[in-house]
C-alpha cells in the first residue's frame, strides 16, 4: 500500500479497484468450485470423514478439495462422483 500513497488520486482508485475486483474473482471462482462438491456431501448426508473412508483418503483430503487447496487428479475425481452419484460435470467442471 505504500506505493498506493505515491500514485496521483485518479490512479490510486483505479487501482485499488483493480485489487478489490481481483481479489473478488479469486474468492468466487474457489467458492463456486468447491461448493458443489459439499453440497452433493451434505445431501447424501456425510460428512467429510465418512466420505473420505468410503473412497481411501483422508478427511484432510477431503476438506482440501472443498476449500479448493488440493487439486484431486482424475482417478480421485472418479471416485468422489461415484459414491456422491454425480457425473464429473457436475461437481468439477467450471462454467
Amino acid at each position: 500500500m505504500v506505493l498506493v500513497l505515491n500514485f496521483p488520486a485518479h490512479m490510486k482508485v483505479r487501482y485499488i479497484w483493480h485489487l478489490l475486483v481481483r481479489s473478488y474473482t479469486v474468492i468466487e471462482e474457489k467458492l463456486m468450485r468447491n461448493e458443489r462438491m459439499r453440497a452433493a456431501r451434505t445431501a447424501r448426508n456425510l460428512t467429510q470423514a465418512e466420505l473420505a473412508e468410503r473412497i481411501g483418503v483422508t478427511r484432510q483430503t477431503i476438506g482440501a478439495i472443498e476449500k479448493g487447496d488440493y487439486n484431486p487428479t482424475i482417478q480421485l475425481c472418479l471416485r468422489i462422483c461415484k459414491e456422491l452419484g454425480k457425473t464429473l460435470d457436475d461437481l468439477f467442471w467450471e462454467d
